[in-house]
Parts: C-alpha cells; structure tokens; sequence
C-alpha cells in the first residue's frame, strides 16, 4: 500500500503570462525524471498571447486563458481570482505555481490554498520586492542600489506582495558592467533550476499531509 501511495504526483497548475521558460523547466523536469513528485494538470494564463500557451499544448498539458468578461462591479484582479479558482475545482489541483504571472491574487484563493501556492521572483527577498518590482524593474533596482550580488527567490504566496515565507534562493554576483539584461539573463539560469526545486519542494510536503 506504501508503495502505491508513493507513485502519486501531486497536481500543479502552473499560472503564466508570459513565455514561459520557467513553466518550460517544470516540464522538461517531469517528463525527464520518473520520480518527479509533480504533475502539471493544468495551465492557466492571464494573456492570451503568452507563448507559455503553446510550451503547455506542445506537452499535452490543459490549458485555460482568463476571460475579461463583465466584471459586474468587480474588479478585474476578484473577477480574475474567481475564475482561477473554478478552474482549479474543476481540475482537482492540489498546489500552484505562479511562473511570471502577473495578475495580483485575491485573498479568497490564498486563503483556499494556504502554503500551498509558490512564486518565483527575481531578486533575494526581502530586498526588491512589492508592488511595481517585476521584471526589469527588480533588476534596475538592484543595480541602482550597488549591491554585489542579487538571484532569485521561491517563496509561499500570502496576503501581502512578495512577503510569504522563502522556501529557497539562488544567488548570482552583481558584474561590473552589468545591464539590466546581462543580470537578468544570469538570474534566468538559476530560475530554471530553483521553481523546479520549489516546486518538488511543495508537491512532497503536500503529498505528507
């Protein structure tokens, strides 16, 4: 009976608005190691022009694109929110993963996933991150700022932005001479690496419980 219970993959809905490079290491990751603790059941995007669309649907993964409909009062972020979590009822999702999703979550799915819902940012944290530090931005920042060195940050998803308990980080040195690009493209490394990590992370604590 163990040993069943052992095979089963947690499922992951992984939210993207973008490329989707970093959803692009979770499947090269399941698809390559047997025992990968995860399974992406479905991927959901705020942009219906996110390439990450296509990285799913080349995979078979199921993928849903968020409407922007009549809000009816709403604002677009609980409009939203309240479809991601119809969509994970429906799919029967056990954790989630924000891989550049860049829709702000309402309270009422955090509260119906609680330290269950991961997201990778850009910088160490707690430096560099809030409201408007994404992206670039984050790497602006920190080169601004003269700090010799900077990576990324996997952490659980809470009420505030950027403010949930790190699970893991990944560091890089700041270069003389860095641009905002040359940084971000030595952080995107380790990106790859560290939402895999986070992830398997997440989906064994999950299947324990």
């Amino acid at each position: 009976m163990s040993d069943i219970l052992s095979l089963k993959k947690t499922a992951a809905a992984v939210l993207v608005s973008g490329n989707g490079t970093n959803l692009q290491a979770l499947i090269d990751n399941q698809q390559k190691n047997s025992d990968c603790p995860y399974k992406i059941n479905v991927v959901i995007s705020d942009n219906p022009g996110a390439f990450a669309l296509t990285r799913a649907e080349k995979a078979g993964i199921k993928t849903y694109v968020l409407e922007k409909g009549n809000l009816k009062g709403q604002s677009l972020r609980d409009y939203r929110t309240r479809q991601i979590m119809e969509i994970l009822r429906k799919e029967k999702t056990d954790i989630v993963v924000l891989a550049g999703f860049l829709t702000i979550l309402s309270e009422s799915l955090i509260n119906e996933f609680p330290e269950r819902i991961i997201n990778i940012h850009p910088a160490l944290l707690p430096d560099f991150g809030g409201p408007g530090m994404y992206g670039h931005h984050v790497h602006e920042a920190v080169l601004a700022s003269g700090k010799k060195e900077s990576g990324c940050t996997v952490h659980i998803v809470d009420k505030g932005c950027d403010t949930g308990r790190v699970i893991l980080q990944r560091k890089v040195p700041v270069m003389a001479g860095d641009t905002p690009d040359s940084l971000a493209d030595r952080i995107h490394k380790e990106e790859y690496i560290a939402i895999v990590q986070g992830t398997e992370l997440l989906a064994k604590g999950f299947n324990k419980v």
